[in-house]
């Protein structure tokens, strides 16, 4: 089938630059997407956006491009819960990518037990009004209380000023939580102001709620280019992602985010993503954890030996 792309749409960098960063051995981007292609896997009716394709094999030359070993492929709201390109993805990784799908309360425990061997081990609620239409949240609970049996996690993306009225909701799921970049915070506002102390209060009091300190090109607002003599980019987002690293060191992850869908003013280079997470994960210790040692406990535990709450 063949699909128009939304207008005005962005593609995904062709050419990224090559890192200075040398990532530790066994990097994990632990955040990115597949995309089609649409005529083999087509995207759903409901959808809000229509994307360029971003293939499978396009992913994983990235990955090796920029110095990362696996991935964690998130189904994406192009395709609604039709789970079949995120799957083949996986399946195709050689055991170096897991995913998170999206899928609907109604779902067979051997459809799960499929998806668990294909590699998924989360499922993703999305509360961002523009992207997707309201679910409520008992049938979110019904799938929570299916997927905790297999030690999946759940993955919520929200936006910072929502957060009050979904808190008593995600503080009682019964697994564990990793919130999408952050909880996309206004970086304009203070790092130690209400909002964001708020964000840090859930993470707080909650130790089975994670953070993705993913995203700054989605979050900044001096974008790109360096200013005032910073050689850094998207250097408005850093203190609130230092403050998640330096507080929960074992409990945050990062991710490209690539193919990058809906950006509206500029495509970020993702070999200048690579370079920016030594500014928000300063010493070798700290890349360890969140590139390597948190991800690989969150998604390959049996191959550190470790259990997380739900399993």
């Amino acid at each position: 089938m063949k699909f128009d792309v939304t207008p005005g749409w962005l593609p995904f960098y062709a050419n990224p630059s090559k890192p200075q960063v040398v990532l530790p051995a066994g990097a994990v981007d632990a955040h990115c997407h597949v995309f089609g292609p649409g005529e083999q896997f087509p995207y759903a009716p409901e959808r809000k956006y229509t994307p360029c394709d971003a293939s499978k094999e396009q992913l994983f030359a990235l990955r090796d491009h920029l110095g990362f070993s696996r991935n964690v492929i998130v189904q994406a709201t192009c395709h609604g819960k039709d789970n079949r390109a995120l799957v083949d993805a996986l399946e195709s990784s050689n055991g170096l990518a897991r995913g998170v799908a999206t899928v609907s309360s109604d779902i067979s425990e051997e459809e799960l037990q499929a998806m668990h061997k294909a590699g998924v081990r989360g499922v993703r609620f999305n509360f961002v009004k523009r992207l997707v239409d309201f679910t409520p949240k008992e049938e979110l609970l019904k799938v929570a209380n299916k997927i905790a049996p297999l030690g999946w996690h759940i993955v919520v993306y929200f936006e910072a000023q929502d957060l009050p009225e979904l808190w008593d909701f995600f503080t009682g799921l019964p697994t564990t939580v990793v919130v999408d970049h952050m909880g996309r915070p206004d970086v304009a506002k203070p790092v130690d102001g209400e909002e964001f102390s708020l964000f840090v209060k859930l993470m707080e009091e909650h130790p089975n709620i994670w953070s993705k300190l993913s995203c700054p090109e989605r979050l900044s607002k001096t974008g790109p280019k360096a200013l005032d003599g910073e050689q850094n980019a998207y250097t408005d987002v850093v203190p609130f992602a230092r403050r998640l690293m330096q507080k929960f060191p074992d409990r945050v992850l990062f991710g490209t985010d690539w193919p990058h869908p809906n950006l509206k003013d500029h495509m970020p280079d993702d070999g200048l993503l690579v370079d920016y997470i030594v500014q928000i994960a300063s010493t070798e210790k700290e890349q360890q954890q969140i590139l390597v040692d948190n991800p690989m406990r969150l998604y390959w535990p049996e191959e550190v030996g470790v259990t997380l709450k739900g399993e």
